[in-house]
């Protein structure tokens, strides 16, 4: 087990393999290896290295871009009651899982945050246009070329709702679009419109992109103090900044994650015990899932909510193929927590829980299915552990993971950042539309 604190600040993150049965000579073996993928990671020299923007960004936001960011999203407050987020994986994921894991899942706040434009379903979005009818709505279009096709199919239709509704000059003032700096159909077409703009950096691909405006505007719109997340994302670039397996927590969870591989594992199971964590483990899976699956290479990202899911996939962990891992994402403090009450008829037999707190509960919860996940059904365990659920740990476990999986991408030998078996579906989904050239 290892610990790291920020300078200057009471958070801290946690690895610990202990329970994953590897041992520290099996992680520092690696060494070498962490050393010169390290260098090729900073020195810009490795797979995809013209996609390394998030690297360093956290030392160099362009403020004036935060400043915009904040100001637009002040306006949405305003004068939105609700905010549709029109985009798909990484155009979407990044905030959402913020959203959701700062706030909790009914957070108390006039603005309302749809996502819309990630699915093809008519059902789906159909209702959510029964839904605005009548309420206030702006129109945060996210896509860096535009052509996405479920991204561009709400679009239109969104488009045309807001210009048949508002008008087209207002329709064009609650429109902003998020997208390249210079190219691409949505940057032609909003230019044609007059919408207001925020860049996709060249450098930096969708699931990298939580910390650009990407997923700053929705974010900040929600009212999640975005300077703080910015802060995690800069103490952990400090942080993680060093081939020293002995200090970088972030490599040693790339290196158990290869370790357990060679063991024979080719499944790793996120675990948390929020349900206000669920999306977080949905923008987890991406960037994982896209960043190692490719040349038949990677393990498979997978996810549950305990004690939730106990009661679906417990018996698998427990009993089942022994394909998987298990790396729990832990919290050390709840955003909200109350004790569990007396009650003098005690007729449910609970009253051994008096006094208690809920997440005191949750908690002795999970140590019981360690214990009987590690020691009785021989899965291991890997454990992150975070302070608490601010948008400063967001942040910070946000650049964990980029740090992450860049390195343990590398020690597979394959890029990180590109995504080229995504394109299949989509050729062959044109073809059978009948979309010209296809």
């Amino acid at each position: 087990m290892d610990r790291r604190k920020n300078e200057g600040d009471q958070k801290m993150i946690t690895f610990n393999y202990d329970k994953a049965m590897i041992t520290k000579e099996d992680v520092v073996a690696y060494q070498s290896k962490v050393s010169e993928a390290h260098q090729q990671l900073h020195g810009k020299t490795g797979k995809g290295n013209e996609y390394l923007g998030w690297l360093d960004l956290p030392t160099h936001y362009d403020q004036k871009e935060l400043g915009k960011i904040k100001e637009v999203a002040k306006e949405i407050q305003n004068h939105a009651e609700v905010l549709l987020v029109c985009g798909i994986g990484g155009s979407y994921l990044g905030a959402r899982a913020a959203i959701e894991m700062i706030q909790g899942l009914y957070a108390d706040r006039k603005l309302e945050i749809i996502y819309v434009g990630n699915s093809f379903s008519s059902t789906y979005f159909m209702q959510i246009q029964e839904y605005i009818k009548g309420k206030s709505v702006y129109l945060n279009v996210i896509s860096k070329s535009g052509t996405t096709a479920e991204t561009a199919i709400a679009f239109r239709i969104l488009r045309q709702y807001m210009e048949e509704t508002y008008g087209e000059e207002e329709a064009t003032r609650r429109i902003i679009a998020t997208t390249d700096k210079e190219k691409g159909t949505l940057k032609y077409f909003s230019d044609d419109k007059g919408y207001r703009q925020f860049c996709i950096p060249d450098d930096i691909g969708g699931r990298f992109s939580i910390t650009t405006a990407v997923g700053l505007l929705p974010i900040a719109a929600a009212g999640i103090d975005v300077d703080a997340l910015l802060k995690g994302t800069l103490d952990a670039f400090h942080d993680f900044n060093t081939d020293d397996l002995e200090r970088n927590l972030a490599y040693q969870y790339a290196v158990a994650r290869r370790v357990l591989e060679k063991k024979g594992k080719t499944v790793e199971l996120l675990v948390n015990y929020e349900p206000q964590m669920t999306m977080f483990a949905e923008w987890w899976k991406q960037l994982f899932g896209e960043s190692e699956g490719k040349e038949g290479k990677g393990l498979f990202p997978a996810s549950v909510n305990f004690s939730t899911d106990l009661h679906s996939m417990g018996q698998f962990v427990q009993e089942g193929n022994k394909l998987l891992f298990e790396t729990l994402l832990l919290v050390k403090k709840p955003l909200l927590d109350q004790v569990f009450p007396k009650d003098d008829k005690d007729q449910e037999q609970l009253n051994y829980l008096s006094g208690k707190t809920l997440d005191y509960i949750n908690k002795k919860a999970c140590e019981g299915t360690i214990m009987a996940h590690v020691e009785e059904g021989g899965v291991p365990n890997l454990t992150i552990e975070i302070e608490d659920i601010s948008a400063y740990s967001f942040g910070y476990l946000v650049y964990f993971f980029f740090k992450s999986i860049a390195m343990t991408a590398y020690l597979l030998d394959v890029n990180p950042f590109n995504q080229p078996g995504v394109e299949v579906y989509k050729k062959n989904m044109f073809r059978l539309l009948g979309k010209e050239g296809s």
